[in-house]
């Protein structure tokens, strides 16, 4: 079976193809500044050689139909017609409390998505976008919607309820729906496989550490609890993103600055986090380079980043009663091994004891990092949430064919 996997945004299409034979890449890339002047497509062969194609791409349906030309291009392309294309798996941000797994596509589900836009107004419209423009493309080809949202929908109320009239809930479904689901799901899981334990019956902490970021505590194989809420806002401080705040602070930045909500969103979501603590940037490769030239913002900044991941850390271990496996994964997680560090150390106490040179070694590579006879295994997966939204689909494709 060939797996078409993509990722539709306000401005980009990301895709790969993928031969679930053996799991991998035929094809992949994708496309930035949809809608925009200079939008371009970046097209790389599983040869790795690379192509980048210039021109007006006006919108999804052109988007997706634009990646379905170059996959059968007869220079760049790897099939030679588009019935070699067996499924289409999509990554959605917002499936609300209306799915705990991924699902075949029909008029329902695409129904309930819509439904999910005032929770998602950013991502579920161009999404949707991205499943119609398929069905338009090639007509009856089968569609699974993999949700960002999903894995957390095992969490109980003590954990995603907020402390706010039950009525809004029930009005606006105002609760913590956590992200990063797919990814949290993957590798927790494959820590599992690697370190030899049982997923079923496993404590793990997963630390998803990029431009955003999201703590998971998943528990015999399901999320209990995660950083994110209502929004990916919530939670962990990120790259551009304030993570947890007083709303008070929030009332009172709007009234001082006389802003509107609007505004107050921008400033929150764009210009707060790492940029906004350091004033440097949002990436932690520049902010890192500054703590070593002796910059205190930068130096301040890693301090607050990483003691925020500890704080999560330690309240997941008692939330679980325990933790076998505490996981870093990401952009962040898989290469700063200078926040490995920091967030791991004084844990012994929990179990918790970093190997300083595994550590090191461990840069963007999966492995152990912990001491030998550390009680909890720490590690670096790699996460690949496209090869889960493959496998997901392939398993859902070929269940419904068979019902």
């Amino acid at each position: 079976m060939k797996v078409l996997v993509l990722n539709c945004g306000s401005s980009s299409i990301k895709y790969q193809l993928f031969n679930m034979a053996d799991r991998h890449v035929i094809a992949k890339g994708g496309i930035e500044k949809l809608g925009m002047k200079g939008s371009f497509l970046k097209h790389k062969t599983e040869s790795g050689q690379s192509v980048v194609f210039e021109g007006e791409i006006l919108d999804h349906k052109a988007g997706v139909e634009y990646v379905l030309g170059v996959l059968t291009s007869q220079k760049y392309g790897c099939l030679k017609t588009l019935d070699e294309i067996d499924a289409v798996g999509h990554r959605v941000v917002h499936g609300g409390e209306y799915f705990s797994s991924s699902e075949f596509v029909t008029d329902e589900v695409i129904d309930a998505l819509v439904k999910c836009t005032d929770l998602a107004p950013l991502h579920n419209p161009p999404n949707i976008k991205g499943i119609e423009a398929m069905e338009e493309l090639i007509p009856g080809i089968p569609q699974v919607g993999v949700f960002d949202t999903a894995f957390h929908q095992t969490m109980d109320p003590k954990a995603y309820m907020y402390g706010i009239p039950h009525v809004l809930y029930k009005k606006y479904g105002i609760r913590r729906y956590g992200f990063h689901g797919t990814s949290h799901r993957y590798v927790s899981k494959r820590a599992c496989d690697v370190a030899g334990l049982d997923y079923s019956k496993a404590k793990v902490i997963s630390c998803h550490l990029g431009n955003g970021a999201s703590i998971a505590a998943v528990d015999h194989g399901k999320s209990v609890d995660t950083s994110m809420g209502f929004t990916p806002l919530e939670g962990l401080i990120m790259g551009t993103r304030a993570g947890d705040l007083d709303v008070g602070a929030a009332t009172f930045i709007m009234e001082k600055e006389e802003i509107g909500m609007k505004t107050l969103n921008t400033l929150l979501n764009k210009h707060s986090g790492m940029l906004g603590l350091t004033g440097i940037s949002s990436d932690m490769r520049e902010i890192r380079e500054a703590s070593l030239e002796g910059n205190e913002k930068a130096l301040e900044a890693l301090d607050i980043y990483c003691y925020k991941i500890k704080k999560y850390i330690g309240s997941y271990i008692a939330a679980m009663g325990g933790v076998d496996i505490v996981l870093f994964t990401g952009g962040i997680g898989e290469y700063a091994t200078y926040v490995r560090e920091k967030v791991c150390a004084d844990m012994d106490f929990l179990g918790i004891e970093l190997d300083a040179d595994k550590n090191l070694a461990a840069y963007g590579d999966e492995g152990i990092i912990s001491k030998e006879d550390s009680r909890v295994k720490v590690m670096v997966v790699p996460t690949d949430e496209e090869l889960m939204i493959a496998l997901d689909t392939e398993k859902i494709v070929a269940k419904n064919a068979k019902a």
